[in-house]
């Protein structure tokens, strides 16, 4: 059976999405890591399945799956691609819930809900207070996947980003973050992403270290966060709903034979 498919980025933050709406498509996990890997497949951060939504307010349910082929319950980057790709603001449905998204002058926008605070939904392994982790002081929280925040230099990492993924206190692994705050309303950022490594971008990543610097009286609620190529605005609204805007590129279309 030939997979067609769409080569996508969000700030080089790339993707490979398969529409299995019309036609439905399974893969299995080493078929998701055949795919996603760089030299043998098509390569990509990660793959993103679309398949027809269960909720009736939504317009596509969206599923995020990891070069190790373990899946992901949320993904900003990929999220912003689908919305582009699809058009017309679509409504998403993913693990972490609806995903309201719109388009204005060129960028998109998707609400990302609410982040969860407490140590049990990141989840981590023992309690404990969120914004000051026994883990280099880091803060943590979930944007649909669990995400810590390291406030110092963006080498860091390459050196500590693999370990602290793994690290006990992360019972289903973490997405790490190294944020240097530059100004109230500036981040310059990068992440360590679950299951990827290094990636030029993290769209949720982006989300997370933006909440956790509001909660440690950092940064502004509006903030651009700057990664390897190009920026982010994140706003932390006050009734609790993220919002994350920036471009979404389409590169090429495909079919594997």
């Amino acid at each position: 059976m030939s997979l067609v498919f769409t080569k996508m980025h969000g700030l080089g933050n790339d993707f490979v999405v398969i529409d299995g709406r019309t036609t439905p498509v399974t893969l299995t996990e080493a078929e998701i890591r055949a795919l996603c890997d760089r030299h043998l497949g098509i390569g990509c951060d990660q793959l993103v399945l679309l398949t027809p939504p269960t909720d009736p307010e939504a317009d596509v349910f969206v599923r995020f799956y990891n070069p190790d082929g373990s899946e992901a319950g949320a993904c900003g980057n990929a999220s912003r691609c689908v919305s582009s790709l699809l058009g017309n603001e679509p409504v998403l449905q993913t693990q972490n819930g609806l995903l309201p998204t719109w388009q204005e002058n060129g960028l998109i926008t998707v609400s990302m809900g609410v982040p969860k605070l407490d140590w049990q939904e990141i989840p981590l392994a023992q309690a404990c207070d969120t914004r000051h982790l026994p883990l280099y002081d880091a803060a943590a929280c979930s944007m649909g996947n669990p995400h810590a925040t390291l406030f110092r230099s963006i080498e860091d990492a390459a050196t500590l980003g693999d370990a602290l993924e793994h690290d006990a206190l992360f019972p289903e692994r973490a997405n790490i973050g190294f944020a240097e705050i530059r100004s109230r309303t500036h981040i310059r950022l990068r992440v360590w992403e679950r299951g990827a490594g290094l990636t030029l971008a993290c769209g949720s990543g982006a989300c997370a270290a933006v909440v956790n610097a509001v909660r440690r009286d950092l940064v502004e609620r509006t903030c651009v966060v700057t990664m390897e190529k190009g920026d982010l605005t994140i706003t932390w609204n006050e009734d609790g709903a993220v919002l994350m805007t920036g471009p979404a590129t389409t590169v090429f279309t495909g079919t594997l034979v």
